[in-house]
């Protein structure tokens, strides 16, 4: 079984708001062969949670706005370090650059196939490194993540 169109369609709006917002290390899996409860998980990141509210906000409205579809659940708005959104055909995760290190959810889903994204999406990955490292340029420090 693989991801449906519809869900590769939300994937793609999704992923293109999250990179309108300037999330990084935008990356999606087809996840409908190990997971009987949805096909596809989008995952981006950002440095900060006031971004990371930003960017789940951008992809609520475009979801809507372009193809109707409302969340059935969102969770983790108020500490705003990893929000989920749950559209049943697809769940977007949404972390604060430090989670997304901390639980790697690239090592679980790995084995899945990762489903193409827009350009623009595809050019955020590495972000998340590059700015660390600018991070710890500007503040004296040898740019490792603690």
């Amino acid at each position: 079984m693989t991801a449906t169109d519809r869900s590769i369609e939300l994937i793609n709006v999704a992923a293109q708001a999250a990179a309108d917002k300037l999330a990084h290390d935008i990356i999606a899996y087809d996840v409908s062969d190990v997971l009987s409860i949805t096909d596809a998980f989008l995952l981006a990141s950002a440095p900060s949670d006031r971004q990371v509210k930003s960017i789940v906000d951008e992809i609520e409205e475009k979801l809507l706005k372009e193809l109707g579809a409302k969340p059935v659940r969102r969770e983790g708005d108020r500490d705003a370090r990893w929000i989920l959104l749950d559209y049943v055909d697809i769940v977007v995760h949404v972390q604060h650059s430090e989670e997304r290190v901390f639980y790697a959810l690239e090592r679980l889903w790995k084995d899945c196939p990762e489903l193409p994204l827009p350009e623009d999406a595809v050019k955020t990955r590495g972000k998340a490194e590059e700015y660390a490292r600018l991070a710890g340029d500007a503040s004296g420090s040898d740019g490792e993540l603690s």
